[in-house]
């Protein structure tokens, strides 16, 4: 129970669903509820999927390149503070190239967001994917396999259901209730990422 918990945690914390709401909203204000529900049905599969190939392919990529577990670690403890620091001063969606201008027209003259930008990069980023592959290595029998595939599925659960609800967020929390509970998440994503360098760092060191 407490991998699980802290499994779903991290994940959670990194993907950070509630900092993807306004983005969500922009996007799909112009549809009808029954349309956001089901661009919100395949944004929350695309990230199941992309999770569960992070999660189980992951370690081949790494052995095809040669990089080893404690370099992934930090590079990935990189990525995940970074995104955290991106969350703690309020510059989430220009951390995941959504204020670029061209990058805007792109996505108003598709047809289909839920892939893009919505599940990658916004939600299921390079932090999150590190994320998982770490924990593949990490946690390789059978048991804590299926703890950590229970907590992928509650997760990508919970993306639709905040997704589906997202309009009703705005509305209760307001942009600056979703502000402050995005750097609240931001200060949790940095301590993780600042966990995985350091137990990377102390890993070397030991092997040294």
């Amino acid at each position: 129970m407490e991998l699980f918990i802290m499994i779903f945690a991290a994940l959670f914390s990194v993907m950070n669903p509630f900092g993807t709401v306004p983005v969500f909203v922009g996007l799909t204000q112009e549809h009808d509820s029954l349309e956001r529900n089901r661009i919100a049905f395949w944004t929350s599969l695309n990230v199941l999927i992309i999770l569960l190939i992070s999660f189980f392919v992951g370690k081949y990529i790494l052995l095809f390149f040669g990089i080893t577990l404690n370099s992934l670690k930090i590079a990935g403890g990189l990525i995940i503070a970074s995104s955290g620091f991106a969350l703690l001063t309020g510059e989430f969606n220009k951390h995941k190239g959504m204020k670029k201008e061209k990058v805007k027209e792109d996505i108003k003259s598709r047809s289909e967001i839920s892939l893009t930008p919505l599940a990658m990069p916004m939600i299921a980023g390079p932090g999150t994917m590190s994320l998982l592959i770490t924990y593949n290595q990490e946690f390789n029998e059978l048991n804590s396999v299926l703890i950590i595939f229970g907590a992928i599925i509650l997760s990508t659960i919970c993306i639709y259901l905040i997704l589906k609800s997202s309009f009703y967020i705005v509305k209760i929390l307001g942009a600056s209730g979703i502000n402050a509970l995005s750097r609240i998440i931001g200060f949790i994503v940095i301590a993780i990422g600042v966990e995985f360098i350091i137990s990377a760092v102390k890993s070397v060191i030991n092997i040294a």
